[in-house]
């Protein structure tokens, strides 16, 4: 049933018709805060992902949904759905007001950011809390404290944690005098966020004036705050983080590392747990270094310390005070729900135990990308779809066929994961997932992950930030996968000359463009191993 109103349209979905209302009857656990409503304000897999979490614990769920969501599949798996406005991400999954808005008209008591939007965005964690609403996540102040790149530098300083010699300023002046100090390359970062936004490597003297500019741009744009941080640049280190999870009262625990260092643009691609290659005495340092942090900013919910290691040596990076996008690996690891332990965190709920990890779990990110044309963003609509599955495979997504990937988001697709005994079983496991991944309508990444993981160097745990440009820089689609896009983008065009349209006349698309390469975009032939 869909209603119109001042606000937005409001959506009850007929699963919560069937399952009737909930409110916490079904097992979310009494306590202080009890969960009945929660709103999840974000979109796609991981509003999905959010939402049967809270379903198991018998709470109830809203949906927001912007114009270009209204097929989405999050809307259905919710109770309801509430229309926050247009496509625009500003006006829409940025808008405050009318998250708020959509919380009150719905009765929801709580609620999830999920990752990206407003996530780590303190006024976001403040006005909801102001709202008298559960916000779950880290409180504003510790957001503050460990989102701000500059304050949680200055956090891990007074902890005794090593960081990279650096300087909190984008006054080129003194960026000239880091760069005579300590020498060149630097990286100029936004302090305010992450994600790569506002990134910029300077390799000499004169690229420092034009790298602050755009920096200052683009952390303007992305996060309302230009401030920026200085730092000597690294050229091949790894990137490994802890996985965070307190209760905001002091106690904090971690759930094993990660690698991440598989990257472009500064953007994770795979992850995996744990990290491979380090000493057990290196990785007991940066699990130390991380509660440490942790315990210091008396940290509540999920979230990551990020470090970069080179060689026997580590740095701080960054603290993530969110979920993150790559929680999956360390939940079949553990064998945990972290999106479960956030909710019970939130209520007030002890930390449960942590579990006993076993065995080894690879992620790999499919993006709406043309690898082949320098990670050119891809849009289009899911003609055909077909997911790996099998023994210790998990797909997170919310792609459905008929669903059109716009370029108004992120561009990420589906998050395949894979668990094995081992490293090598694992990574077996996931060459034969992604070679069963297809997709037909958006070009998307995932010949490009399938050849990463089969290669010699992943194999050989040869890993670094630049291992994309070290090894797959002019990585292009074999002939095979040329080959299976042509004949199904024939069968495709075919069936479509073939069905009449809605009208009963022709189904020659309004702009007459008939090439069954913009139709198709990448199709993977599932049977390639």
């Amino acid at each position: 049933m869909l209603a119109s109103s001042t606000g937005g349209d409001r959506f009850i979905a007929p699963a919560a018709m069937m399952r009737g209302r909930g409110y916490g009857s079904l097992g979310a656990k009494m306590g202080r805060r009890t969960l009945r409503k929660l709103l999840v304000a974000n979109r796609g897999e991981i509003a999905l992902r959010i939402i049967r979490s809270a379903r198991l614990m018998g709470i109830a769920t809203v949906a927001v949904f912007s114009e270009a969501d209204r097929e989405s599949a999050h809307l259905a798996a919710a109770d309801e759905a509430f229309s926050i406005g247009p496509a625009e991400a500003q006006h829409s999954y940025l808008n405050i007001g009318a998250i708020l808005e959509a919380a009150d008209r719905t009765g929801a008591d709580a609620i999830h950011p999920g990752y990206g939007f407003l996530s780590e965005r303190p006024e976001f964690a403040r006005a909801v809390e102001d709202h008298g609403l559960i916000f779950v996540g880290p409180p504003a102040g510790v957001m503050e404290l460990l989102g701000d790149k500059a304050a949680a530098r200055r956090l891990a300083v007074a902890s005794g944690i090593p960081v990279i010699p650096g300087i909190e300023s984008g006054d080129p002046a003194a960026v000239q005098g880091l760069g005579a100090a300590s020498g060149f390359p630097l990286v100029v970062k936004a302090a305010a966020g992450g994600g790569g936004r506002g990134m910029r490597l300077v390799r000499e003297a004169s690229e420092i004036q034009p790298a602050l500019e755009a920096a200052t741009r683009e952390a303007h744009t992305a996060f309302g705050d230009g401030r920026l941080l200085v730092e000597r640049y690294l050229e091949e280190p790894r990137h490994v983080e802890v996985q965070l999870m307190g209760d905001g009262r002091g106690k904090v625990i971690a759930l094993g590392d990660r690698d991440c260092s598989i990257q472009r643009r500064y953007q994770k691609l795979l992850e995996e747990s744990p990290a491979p290659g380090l000493s057990e005495g290196l990785r007991q340092q940066l699990t130390d270094a991380a509660l440490r942090l942790a315990s210091r900013a008396r940290y509540r919910s999920a979230g990551t310390a990020e470090f970069l290691v080179a060689g026997d040596r580590f740095y701080f990076l960054e603290v993530n005070a969110r979920l993150q996008v790559e929680h999956p690996v360390t939940e079949m690891r553990y064998g945990c729900d972290l999106v479960g332990e956030q909710l019970r965190v939130a209520q007030g709920d002890a930390l449960s135990e942590v579990p006993m990890p076993r065995g080894c779990a690879i992620e790999c990110r499919v993006n709406a990308e043309e690898p082949e044309h320098d990670f050119r963003p891809a849009t289009g609509e899911v003609l055909y779809l077909h997911l790996p599955a099998g023994p210790n495979v998990r797909v997170d997504t919310s792609l459905q066929p008929g669903a059109v990937v716009s370029a108004h988001y992120d561009g990420l697709l589906a998050k395949v994961v894979c668990f094995g005994l081992t490293r090598e079983e694992a990574r077996m496991r996931m060459i034969s997932a992604l070679g069963e991944f297809t997709l037909a309508g958006v070009p998307h990444t995932a010949a490009l992950m399938r050849d990463i993981v089969a290669s010699e160097p992943f194999s050989e745990v040869r890993l670094s930030t630049r291992f994309i440009q070290r090894w797959f820089r002019d990585w292009q689609p074999d002939a095979d996968t040329v080959r299976a896009a042509l004949v199904a983008a024939a069968l495709l065009t075919g069936r479509d000359r073939a069905m009449p349209s809605a009208a009963g006349g022709s189904s020659r698309r309004a702009d007459g463009d008939r090439s069954p390469w913009t139709r198709l975009g990448h199709f993977e032939l599932w049977s390639r191993q």
